[in-house]
């Protein structure tokens, strides 16, 4: 699975876990709503840091615990 697709499906489990909409997420978090779907159907190649840390927030939850999943043990750094 893809890096953008983990980090999608990752924002689409924390919402419905925490019963909240895209658009509350965007409100919560102060990330764009044009940002946050971007992301979400993995348009955005390489969200920043930054912008996951605000998502994070809007979730109520430590970025550890976001990238605390199993299919992210598998990505490794590549050079291109």
């Amino acid at each position: 699975m893809e890096e953008q697709m983990i980090l999608s499906k990752r924002i689409e489990y924390f919402c419905k876990k925490s019963g909240i909409s895209y658009y509350s997420l965007s409100y919560k978090s102060a990330v764009p709503m044009t940002t946050l779907m971007h992301i979400i159907n993995c348009s955005t190649k390489n969200p920043g840091i930054f912008t996951i840390f605000k998502i994070c927030n809007g979730l109520n939850i430590s970025i550890i615990e976001f990238f605390n999943a199993e299919e992210f043990a598998g990505i490794e750094y590549k050079l291109e």
